[in-house]
């Protein structure tokens, strides 16, 4: 789902969407990026209630025209061609710059349209709880599966605040298990370091040439 980027229980996956990115630096980064104010945006999700989530609410507060759709395997949305400025995908879709999904988004793109892709960098808190990931490794270098094909990358570096250290230990203790003891143990305040990654690179022209 748009709103998280892990698959919780329902009650869990609330509590983290409340706890994410409070500072509002997640939308502030996608309007530098697309901009997304006053244009056409299409969020790439599986979950159709991601229309109602925090993330589509965000941007339709940035007065974004937007359209949530699903993807699929092999990628396919029912966006029609050329009728979308920016493309924005938050941790479920573009894992690795796939071709069929570049290739899909370069579809649904006017020329000069932007493809927003956010993932997490690593290098925080919550990566000492995730463990080992390619988001943390190959994605980002230089020689990676987005940087070699045209995209550039703005690390952004977020919390997941909560509202008290008891509060935080009490979810990590609830999503994560003995992990999230450890980490929870190690709080001296009531948040944890969490650094994204968006991958972003303009569309020149049909099916992203």
């Amino acid at each position: 789902m748009a709103d998280v980027p892990l698959e919780l229980d329902a009650v869990l996956e609330g509590r983290l969407a409340r706890a994410l990115d409070v500072e509002g630096k997640i939308p502030r980064t996608l309007e530098s990026l697309g901009p997304v104010s006053g244009r056409d945006v299409v969020l790439v999700d599986g979950d159709a209630s991601a229309s109602e989530g925090i993330r589509a609410r965000q941007l339709r507060e940035l007065d974004a025209r937007l359209t949530v759709s699903g993807w699929g395997d092999p990628p396919r949305s029912d966006v029609p061609d050329a009728s979308a400025d920016v493309v924005i995908s938050c941790w479920t879709a573009f894992r690795g710059a796939d071709r069929a999904e570049l290739d899909e988004a370069g579809r649904i793109l006017r020329p000069g349209g932007r493809l927003l892709a956010v993932h997490d960098y690593g290098r925080d808190d919550v990566s000492r709880i995730l463990g080992e990931r390619p988001e943390y490794t190959t994605w980002s270098h230089r020689d990676g599966p987005f940087l070699t094909q045209g995209f550039k990358i703005r690390v952004v570096h977020c919390f997941w605040t909560f509202e008290s250290i008891e509060d935080g230990r009490d979810f990590l203790d609830a999503a994560f298990g003995a992990v999230g003891r450890a980490v929870g143990a190690d709080m001296t305040r009531p948040r944890l370091t969490y650094n994204l990654a968006v991958y972003h690179r303009t569309f020149a022209g049909p099916n992203g040439a």
